[in-house]
């Protein structure tokens, strides 16, 4: 019966052109999927696989067409890109040349030559069909780790960025690999071919060559007339403009989709519109990106699987193995360490979306069956499918125990003051101290790549943790008269003050508050004293500001000292009635904008500070 409904449903929907049947289920299995995946720990990616699968032609079949949804949702990935290429500066994309064309090289040729040997003497493949399969597996999954590593925020850090500079030599070696899939294809004509590679390759570099004029000459001077026009749509057409354009020319000369729209990104990463371009393209990205997954999930051939299934098994293993073994060596080799090498060879263990471009064309040339082509498909699928769950088992990897070399750690040390945190607050928190001549200071910390970078300055810090008592003891916590607890995670400094109270009840506490409910925390655990990490800078700020809007010294003096009184009187308001106490004496632009209009702010709307609201 519910099979019936749903038919009828599309044919009503395709009656009106639009299958609107197909809409509603990819954007229902997203909004139902993912925000569940995510919730459980598992991901977004994982969400978006798993609601394809669910709603494709081997789940409850309301999208027929996979291939169709994921040509039209490579566009998902173009605008990634594209996206990338912003945050990526010409001068930045020159710094990272050797990790490009150097690791990206060594990676791309060390993997492809284990797969390819791995498909001839472990799979029993033909040499040519062994080196197509290998080579469309070491074409990792753009899509996939640029969504994990956004998702992380780790894009920009330096393991980030290795990794893209390996997926952007992986792009431009689609090229290559393409010419050589035709070449190897039966019943080539050398000459003709040879005479075609070479007409290719002109295209490819004229392609190039015309995104880049566009992208250094025409693009920032119609940009300046489109702003002064002051219509937003217009923008926002002419950003999907440049992305498509971008993407469309260099696919015509024979060159990745994705490639262009990076070239596009770089090209207008120092322009003057680069916020307003991504601001005007991310919300295409996400949902494109999304429908990307989708349609890879709905990809998946379970009839292919089930009757290889043994052989798709097997290659899934015996490739994610060796890439990502291959993956992890050559890393340790070129310096990378234990963790950083690891996490990489996880993340880039599967194959990717360009595999499907290089299956398909050798299919085209002959040099693969259709039946090859779809174990192929399913074993990149496959393996993509589990690089959500691989990082998710990384998180249970013990991390390495830090090497304590030239670090040492607290005994018996008898200072009059330990200071417990030696970062960016407590660097400076010691400097009136030192300067005083206060010489009989302890330090701790259990950071040790800081402990080494603040020796090399002239510190003795010593390696503890303050949340253990013995540490505490040994770092001469009961000779102290001051402790000054320093560190940056709240529930650490909760926890010393607690233990220092108890254990050292003679000392007096200092701590640092990372905001008003924390403060008010420290206090109740027995803080002699505490100041918020960031409240004196503001009203400092806050001074500077009035003193650029010429107001007289004194009077800014008197005002930041009314702040200041305001502030003690409503922590000791809130230290007997909790956090809402004491708001009416929290200044806010909502009284002068009651005096303009001629209304008074009443006990109904009360006034809460944005540091507290995020907490209440």
């Amino acid at each position: 019966m519910a099979g019936e409904v749903v038919a009828h449903a599309a044919e009503v929907a395709s009656h009106g052109g639009v299958d609107l049947v197909q809409v509603v289920a990819l954007l229902g299995a997203g909004v139902i999927a993912v925000p569940l995946f995510r919730r459980l720990g598992l991901g977004s990616v994982l969400g978006y696989l798993a609601a394809g699968l669910a709603v494709g032609p081997f789940g409850f079949g309301l999208v027929g067409d996979p291939q169709a949804v994921l040509h039209a949702a490579e566009l998902g990935v173009v605008l990634f890109l594209f996206i990338v290429g912003l945050e990526m500066e010409p001068a930045k994309l020159w710094g990272l040349r050797k990790e490009i064309f150097g690791l990206g090289v060594l990676q791309v040729g060390l993997c492809g030559l284990l797969l390819t040997l791995a498909g001839i003497f472990l799979l029993g493949l033909a040499p040519p069909v062994a080196f197509v399969a290998g080579m469309g597996f070491v074409l990792t999954s753009t899509a996939i780790v640029m969504q994990i590593l956004s998702e992380r925020g780790e894009l920009q850090t330096p393991a980030g960025q290795k990794i893209v500079s390996v997926l952007l030599l992986e792009d431009l070696a689609i090229v290559p690999l393409l010419a050589v899939v035709a070449f190897l294809s039966p019943g080539v004509d050398t000459d003709a071919s040879a005479m075609q590679r070479w007409i290719s390759v002109g295209v490819a570099v004229a392609s190039i060559v015309a995104v880049i004029f566009a992208g250094r000459w025409v693009l920032n001077p119609v940009f300046k007339i489109l702003a002064e026009s002051k219509a937003r749509e217009v923008m926002t057409a002419a950003a999907l403009l440049v992305v498509l354009g971008a993407a469309l020319i260099m696919e015509a000369g024979g060159l990745s989709m994705a490639m262009g729209a990076f070239m596009a990104g770089v090209l207008l990463s120092t322009s003057t519109f680069r916020h307003q371009l991504e601001a005007d393209v991310e919300p295409f990205r996400g949902l494109l990106l999304g429908l990307f997954f989708l349609a890879v999930g709905m990809s998946l051939d379970l009839t292919v699987v089930a009757a290889n299934w043994q052989f798709i098994a097997l290659s899934v293993l015996i490739y994610m193995v060796l890439k990502g073994g291959a993956i992890y060596g050559l890393a340790r080799v070129l310096g990378s360490g234990n963790a950083p090498a690891l996490e990489r060879a996880v993340l880039m263990a599967q194959g990717g979306e360009f595999a499907f471009v290089l299956f398909t064309t050798a299919t085209a040339g002959g040099l693969l069956t259709g039946e090859l082509n779809a174990i192929f498909t399913a074993t990149v699928i496959i393996s993509m499918v589990l690089t959500p769950f691989s990082t998710m088992l990384l998180k249970l990897v013990p991390k390495p125990v830090q090497s304590l070399a030239g670090v040492e750690k607290p005994d018996g040390l008898t200072g009059n003051v330990l200071l417990i945190g030696f970062g960016r607050f407590g660097q400076i928190a010691s400097q009136p101290l030192i300067a005083k001549g206060q010489h009989s200071i302890s330090i701790i910390d259990n950071d040790v790549e800081m402990i080494e970078v603040a020796q090399t300055f002239g510190f003795k810090i010593y390696y503890g943790d303050g949340t253990r008592l013995d540490i505490l003891h040994a770092a001469g916590a009961g000779t102290a008269d001051l402790i000054l607890i320093c560190v940056d995670k709240k529930d650490s400094a909760t926890r010393i003050t607690e233990l220092v109270k108890s254990e050292f009840p003679l000392a007096k506490i200092m701590a640092r508050a990372f905001d008003r409910g924390h403060a008010l925390e420290l206090v109740k655990a027995g803080a002699d004293y505490q100041l918020r990490e960031v409240f004196e800078s503001a009203l400092e700020f806050g001074a500077e500001m009035l003193r650029q809007l010429d107001v007289d010294m004194v009077e800014v003096e008197e005002i930041i000292e009314g702040v200041r009184e305001r502030d003690r009187q409503r922590f000791a308001a809130q230290m007997v009635g909790g956090l809402m106490a004491g708001r009416d004496l929290l200044r806010s632009n909502a009284e002068d904008q009651a005096r303009e209009s001629g209304t008074v702010a009443g006990p109904s709307t009360p006034i809460i500070a944005p540091e507290e609201e995020a907490k209440a």
